[in-house]
């Protein structure tokens, strides 16, 4: 879709078209959070494009899908069905809640938006530290006490996971964007803070955790750093004097862009940025392509694009 929307190709909106409709039946999914995900980056961007009715659909039933994950007494959505934790929520899902807001705009239901409020509060309540950065895991008891603070993917449970860290700016940018609540506001430019503070590498592409030694062996994560880049233009955008967000956004996208990320065409699988890392301490996804990664650097891309008025030629 953002293909598309570069391009305006529309050889490019039929694929685009074809690929959505592979993951329609997940408007129906409720045993993960991820629908969020999932729907919005596909229908989401395409009802946006194209205004399709059928599409909208689709966003109403999985924001319905959803929502059946929200627990009243803890105040959010629940992540993982894991038998590991009472109710663990991970700081990724901040990233489901533009699903929400979106239905919530659609339909006129306001509870949508209250669910995603809801989970933003706790969530900023619960997993961030002074410093701005983030527990990954918490884990609540059935009364909305919290049971845990811990990491999946992380290095340890009080370190700062690269990704973490992105997921949390991301979703507190686009919560101020939906809302216009100063809180989230604040939020959003504490973890961008941390991040630009915290980086250890000279290109600014994050080590996988902030925490991790600063060692030519040790992982980076160019996913960590193309949704960033997309958060940080943003944020940018959404403040008075915002260039401090966007030049740093503008390092991510050009390193990014170099040939030390960049894969030529052929390569790399298909996919466009090298050197992501999904969930390291488990073994899964080190140094390799991430769907993700491509689909952040693009629409980071998108949106600097449009921040300096360039069309796609």
């Amino acid at each position: 879709w953002y293909c598309y929307e570069y391009s305006n190709d529309p050889q490019v909106r039929a694929a685009a078209e074809e690929m959505t409709s592979r993951v329609e039946k997940q408007k129906y999914t409720t045993s993960n959070h991820d629908v969020g995900f999932i729907i919005n980056c596909s229908f989401g961007n395409g009802y946006r494009l194209t205004h399709n009715e059928a599409y909208r659909e689709v966003i109403e039933t999985a924001a319905k899908s959803l929502s059946t994950r929200f627990h009243p007494v803890t105040g959010c959505t629940r992540s993982w069905n894991s038998k590991k934790w009472q109710f663990s929520v991970i700081i990724d899902n901040m990233m489901n809640l533009e699903l929400l807001t979106v239905a919530s705009s659609m339909t006129g239901d306001n509870s949508y938006y209250k669910k995603a409020k809801s989970h933003a509060d706790r969530t900023m309540m619960n997993h961030f530290r002074p410093d701005g950065s983030s527990y990954h895991v918490v884990s609540y008891n059935n009364d909305g006490t919290v049971e845990k603070k811990c990491t999946h993917q992380g290095q340890k449970d009080d370190s700062s996971w690269a990704r973490g860290q992105a997921w949390g700016l991301y979703g507190y940018t686009s919560c101020y964007r939906e809302s216009k609540n100063a809180e989230f506001l604040r939020q959003a430019e504490n973890i961008a803070a941390l991040i630009m503070r915290r980086v250890k590498t000279e290109d600014a592409i994050p080590l996988w955790d902030y925490d991790a030694p600063d060692m030519p062996q040790t992982p980076r994560d160019a996913s960590a750093a193309s949704i960033t880049a997309s958060a940080l233009i943003e944020l940018s955008t959404l403040v008075e004097d915002g260039q401090i967000y966007f030049d740093y956004a503008k390092r991510l996208l050009k390193n990014l862009s170099s040939e030390a990320y960049l894969a030529k065409v052929g390569t790399n699988q298909g996919f466009i940025l090298m050197h992501s890392t999904g969930s390291l301490p488990n073994g899964s996804e080190i140094d390799t392509p991430i769907n993700y990664a491509d689909y952040y650097y693009l629409e980071a891309l998108l949106r600097y694009m449009k921040v300096k008025g360039l069309n796609y030629k």
